[in-house]
Order: C-alpha cells, then sequence, then structure tokens
C-alpha cells in the first residue's frame, strides 16, 4: 500500500529534522578535551602531548616504548639544572621542597637543586593552551620567590636572605644562594612557575628535548622551550559515542534515497497516474538494468555447463560420428563417380 502525499511529506520532513539533530548534537559531544590535549582555535589542529609524558618504570616489566625518565635542562650561565616533567610529575620523588608541605612533594612537575636544596618551580598542571601558533604548558604553586630581593632593600621580612658565593660561577659573576625559613614554608607571597613552549619537530627519529630559556630578575618566572614530533598539529580522532563524519554523511545518503524514491512514488502516483512497481522513480532505467544482469547471469552460467567435463565429453563423441559419417559419404560418391 503507497502511503498519502500528506504522509510522505511528513515522513521527509521527520527525517530532516533528525539529521539537523544530530549535525546540532555533534559539536556537544566533541568539545570537552583530555588532559594534555589541546586544539587549536585558528586552524583546528589537534595535540596531544600524552605520549611525551614520562612514566615510572615497572619492574619486572619490559618497557618497550614511551618515556620513563625524566626530561633534563641545563642552566648554562644560570649556574643551575633543571628537572622536570611534561603533564606529570616527575618520575623520581624528591625530599625537603623548599616552601612546600609534604603531601605537595609528589605533586612537584619541575625543580632545581642548589647546595643540597631543592626549589619547586611549579607543580603538576595538564593544562595545555594553544595560543596561536604556540603550544604552551604552565608550572605554578612553587617555592616562595621574589620577597628576598624586594626585602634585602627595603629591610623587610628577614626571613628570606640572598647571599653570594663567588666560587660557585664564572669569574666575575656572582651566584645567588636562596634560604628561607623551613618552619613557615607555607608563607604567603609569589611563588615561582615555570612556562614551557612547545614546537613542532618532525623529524621522526628525534626524541623530545627540553631546552632552558631565560627566568625573570626576581627568580620566579622561568622560561623553557620544548621540542617534540607530538607537539605538531594533526586532526583530532573520533571519540567513541559522537558523531563523526561517516556517520553525518551515512545520514545523508539515507534521506536523500528517501527523498528520491518517496518523492518520485508521490510523483508518479499523482501527476502521471502510474501503478503498481511503474510508481517507482525511473522504473524504465532500473527495469532495463535488471534485466541487463538477468540476462548477464544467464550467459555466464551457460557459459560455465559448456566447459563441464561431461558436457564436453558428449560433445567430442557426436562430432567423431559425424566425422566419420562424412568420410564414409565422401568414399561412396567417389565409387560412383568412377563407375
Amino acid at each position: 500500500m503507497i502511503p498519502s502525499p500528506s504522509r510522505i511529506l511528513a515522513i521527509l520532513a521527520t527525517a530532516a529534522a533528525g539529521v539537523c539533530a544530530a549535525a546540532a548534537e555533534a559539536p556537544t559531544t566533541t568539545s570537552h578535551a583530555p588532559a594534555c590535549t589541546a586544539t587549536s582555535l585558528t586552524n583546528g589542529g589537534f595535540f596531544d602531548l600524552r605520549p611525551d609524558t614520562a612514566v615510572p618504570l615497572d619492574k619486572g616489566k619490559q618497557h618497550k616504548s614511551g618515556v620513563y625518565k625524566d626530561y633534563h635542562s641545563r642552566g648554562y650561565d644560570y649556574g643551575k639544572n633543571f628537572t622536570l616533567n611534561i603533564c606529570g610529575a616527575v618520575v623520581d620523588p624528591v625530599r625537603g621542597v623548599v616552601g612546600l608541605e609534604e603531601s605537595q612533594w609528589a605533586n612537584v612537575s619541575a625543580y632545581y637543586t642548589s647546595h643540597d636544596s631543592v626549589y619547586s618551580i611549579g607543580s603538576l598542571s595538564l593544562d595545555l593552551h594553544s595560543r596561536g601558533r604556540k603550544l604552551v604548558l604552565q608550572y605554578t604553586g612553587g617555592s616562595p620567590c621574589g620577597v628576598g630581593k624586594a626585602s634585602a632593600k627595603s629591610g623587610g621580612d628577614k626571613r628570606y636572605v640572598n647571599r653570594y658565593d663567588e666560587g660557585l660561577s664564572s669569574p666575575g659573576h656572582a651566584h645567588e644562594i636562596e634560604t628561607i625559613d623551613r618552619d613557615k614554608s607555607t608563607s604567603r607571597g609569589r611563588r615561582k612557575s615555570a612556562t614551557l613552549s612547545f614546537l613542532c619537530d618532525r623529524d621522526p627519529g628525534a626524541t623530545t628535548a627540553v631546552s632552558f630559556v631565560g627566568v625573570d630578575p626576581d627568580e620566579c618566572s622561568y622560561f623553557f622551550e620544548a621540542r617534540s614530533v607530538h607537539a605538531c598539529a594533526h586532526a583530532e580522532p573520533h571519540k567513541p559515542g559522537s558523531v563523526g563524519p561517516g556517520s553525518v554523511f551515512g545520514l545523508i545518503f539515507v534521506i536523500a534515497v528517501l527523498v528520491y524514491v518517496l518523492g518520485g512514488v508521490f510523483y508518479n502516483r499523482t501527476v502521471a497516474h502510474a501503478r503498481g512497481w511503474r510508481q517507482l522513480p525511473n522504473y524504465s532505467l532500473w527495469a532495463g538494468i535488471g534485466s541487463f544482469f538477468s540476462d548477464f547471469l544467464a550467459i555466464m552460467l551457460s557459459s560455465c555447463g559448456r566447459l563441464l567435463p561431461s558436457r564436453r565429453g558428449y560433445q567430442h563423441l557426436g562430432s567423431s560420428r559425424n566425422n566419420e559419417a562424412e568420410n564414409r559419404l565422401i568414399d561412396q560418391l567417389d565409387e560412383e563417380w568412377d563407375d
């Protein structure tokens, strides 16, 4: 039974509404990016730095891939070397971090050591940002800073003392030794932070490397530059449960087929007054294609049947008998002609 024109229009409207609803829900299901990933607002590129995160090496298990050691960066003329991790706390645990409570030591993501004292320059953060062409990760909440230099000249808080050791640096450059009252490590004030700027390195054989760039005069903000193949933009992977490009294309294709079939039936029934199978759009075309395939199938079956051994044996026997009869007839005619 062919539906009425109003019923066909209702079906088409419902199908179109379903496609619009699926397209509207697609951005909401993919808007929440995983930790340590970012999406560029300029070109839509997707960045995933999770493979660069150093993880502890499990004892008794073979570590086939990934990073299991902390990253190290030399300070060169700064006089201090740095240890840090990307989107994770440092693998080798630290103890006695200046200015932090013991419960916070496990969250240190970057630090340096000076005169047997550990100074944190940032705690764990997974908040990766894409700012234009720059990919940035920032660690905050490190050891206290900034108060010593500002207070030394103005006679401020005497718990922070800055002194110099000429023997630890090159001639003519004083190396500052930071000291702090460890009993009051949670004192208020500025704290050290580290900012990592990532650059794309398309060399597949290169490993991720972190370089120290500089520090502000108060030794509160530290800047690093990291090169990694994972800092190169690529397409965002499809998430389970979200509407991907393939699903949207499939919905559009199904709707297009429904519009073609139902619209053609509606036109042929109401305008051309067709009945039966002739109500289908382009019935003669589809019927011709069907007859073509049926004839092609029949030809292939007959050709395969001729190649069967049994059929070929009978044909050979019949052809040999015909040849013998023809030879006898020719011999008989030759004898009569000679007579």
